[in-house]
């Protein structure tokens, strides 16, 4: 029966992970519109609030007791500034790597940070000890993700949009 929660988890977590690249892409091209990759982070995290307001309402997620705060480790504020950067990361790189390119990459870059991680038992982690398994695992990701950018040329133009309007289009 465990077995088949952790499928199902892997399988959420799957989904989660193929929701990325097309973030990636819808906020490279709101960067494009409002002609700056900065105004597009900022967009988007404010559309990320939106969202989950009405969620933590239906949810009655009860408010947080921010007295506990005071004796957390400094190290919890740094996934606002995390996620601006991997935002902002996005919105540069990934219309130049392509989609797969950039994934690629930044899952080279997660795991290389995650393995740091659980080695040292960082950010509230259990130490999980680097074993030669998960070394090889690691470096077919790395070079996964070399093989990936070498195969394709880096563009400077964004590639024409899928669904274009045009006046005709536009009408109906």
């Amino acid at each position: 029966m465990q077995a088949i929660g952790s499928l199902s988890l892997m399988i959420a977590a799957v989904v989660a992970g193929a929701v990325v690249p097309f973030q990636a892409g819808a906020n490279a091209a709101l960067g494009r519109m409002l002609g700056h990759p900065l105004w597009a982070t900022l967009v988007s995290l404010g559309i990320s609030a939106l969202c989950v307001l009405p969620v933590m309402l239906a949810m009655r997620v009860p408010l947080p007791s921010f007295a506990s705060l005071a004796g957390a480790p400094k190290w919890i504020w740094i996934g606002g500034a995390a996620g601006v950067f991997y935002i902002t990361a996005a919105l540069l790189l990934a219309p130049k790597l392509g989609a797969a390119g950039f994934i690629a990459a930044v899952i080279a870059g997660q795991m290389i940070a995650s393995i740091s991680i659980d080695q040292f038992g960082l950010m509230g982690f259990a130490e999980k000890p680097l074993s030669a398994p998960r070394l090889i695992g690691l470096a077919f990701i790395v070079v996964g993700a070399v093989v990936m950018q070498g195969s394709s040329k880096a563009s400077s133009q964004p590639a024409p949009a899928l669904i274009q309007t045009t006046p005709e289009t536009a009408e109906h």
